[in-house]
């Protein structure tokens, strides 16, 4: 795929000097809307134009899951990207798709591209690496959940903002207090799958599934109905019937009722920086993810979100060689510090986070450091290091269901989780049986 810097002219001037000046173009498919969207289009210009060999041209295909089912339809009909965007839940599913895509260290060998997996901080290096310890997929926006404050809401209701919210049972008491003061919407939550259950179960150093979450093995059953797994769910359906939880949608709804300071708490990914920064016209502040106290080893760590960048097969060595020195350019210390502190996602590098540090960024944006601090806090465990699990993007529309049937009280937690975990383990048994 080759574009002249003539356009039109390129095929009368193809024996001319000017043809040498031709790029190579790099098709760059992502997820990203609004704010974010803005800043890797700026990334993009700006890798462009640091160089004249090859042009990076980006592309939003959707949501997460869109964009990872408009990849595949595209690779099965012989146009797909260079570089996908896929999220962490996708991993197992690009794994196995063998003949699809090439590993990012051979992408970054081939290229010959500055690359150096160590470079990467290992809780989300883990993530994106086969058992051998190949890195498969560039690490690009890795994020964690955390707690929102809206100050404001909590003076309005008579609450203290500075309040200790560090633990769920903190947080209920202040929940009822929010309610007596008036507060309409005290919690609300994005990606409720994802931190209530989760990251909820790393937390608390719990198992979500068997096989050390799917990355022992594919002969995996979730275990998402636990003790603590349904003692938190029971607690959250209660505030629910209660008019303390409010709930507003299976992604990121609750963003927009945050942001226009409609709530009081809103437990989203670190990456919410972004929008509310930008969006927000009260006073904010962002506190680390509660936890139960005594339940578990909590506080442990908390697991990543986010997507990493799959390089598709199909391509020219020309073209390889273009999309190697743009994921080396996006992993460099300046670009991703920039990339950190613009958008509330971690650091992929040790670098960028050190670089962040000693600007000062940290000290002048107070909270901007909780989401890198509690993924670090310990050394992941088997329960902890993440989640690798075939069809999940599926499994993860069935356990929406399901939690929907809990805050609507149509369901008790275990009833919920139970059926979740039998209807998820059918999706993983025919996952395996197709990648044995």
């Amino acid at each position: 795929m080759k574009r002249s810097l003539l356009g039109a002219l390129a095929v009368s001037t193809m024996l001319s000097p000017v043809a040498a000046m031709a790029e190579t173009e790099v098709q760059f498919w992502h997820a990203f809307t609004g704010r974010l969207g803005e800043l890797v289009a700026a990334q993009v210009e700006e890798f462009n134009a640091s160089q004249s060999d090859y042009v990076v041209v980006q592309s939003h295909k959707g949501n997460y899951s869109e964009t990872l089912n408009s990849g595949i339809a595209a690779f099965r009909a012989g146009e797909q990207p260079h570089i996908l965007m896929v999220f962490e839940v996708g991993t197992a599913t690009m794994m196995a798709a063998a003949g699809a895509v090439r590993p990012m260290h051979e992408v970054m060998a081939q290229s010959g591209a500055a690359f150096d997996q160590d470079a990467y901080i290992g809780a989300v290096k883990g993530y994106y690496t086969s058992t051998n310890g190949d890195m498969l997929s560039l690490p690009f926006n890795a994020s964690t959940p955390v707690l929102w404050v809206n100050r404001d809401a909590m003076t309005a209701a008579g609450v203290d903002p500075d309040t200790d919210l560090s633990t769920w049972q903190n947080v209920d008491a202040t929940l009822t207090a929010l309610k007596a003061g008036g507060e309409e919407c005290p919690l609300v939550t994005a990606w409720q799958s994802w931190i209530h259950l989760e990251n909820f179960s790393a937390y608390h150093d719990v198992p979500f599934a068997s096989q050390d979450n799917g990355f022992a093995g594919l002969d995996t059953e979730l275990m998402l109905n636990g003790e603590a797994q349904v003692a938190h769910l029971t607690a959250m359906g209660q505030w629910a019937q209660d008019g303390k939880f409010i709930y507003t949608g299976r992604r990121n709804e609750g963003g927009a009722n945050f942001r226009a300071g409609e709530c009081a708490l809103f437990t989203e990914s670190s990456a919410g920086y972004a929008g509310i920064s930008s969006e927000a016209e009260f006073d904010f502040d962002v506190r680390p993810l509660p936890y139960w106290e005594g339940v578990g080893n909590a506080p442990q760590n908390t697991i990543i979100g986010g997507a990493s960048l799959w390089v598709m097969e199909g391509h020219e060595d020309d073209e390889y060689k273009g999309a190697g020195q743009f994921l080396s350019f996006l992993s460099s210390s300046d670009v991703q510090a920039a990339w950190h502190q613009n958008t509330g996602y971690l650091p992929i590098t040790s670098e960028a986070g050190d670089a962040t540090r000693a600007a000062g960024f940290y000290e002048a944006n107070p909270g901007t450091e909780v989401a890198v601090i509690q993924m670090t806090a310990n050394e992941p465990t088997a329960n902890s290091k993440g989640l690798r699990l075939g069809s999940f993007d599926q499994i993860r529309g069935i356990i929406d269901e399901e939690l929907e049937g809990i805050w609507a009280g149509d369901k008790t937690a275990q009833e919920a989780m139970d059926s979740a975990k039998e209807r998820g383990d059918a999706l993983l048994r025919r996952f395996e049986a197709a990648n044995r």
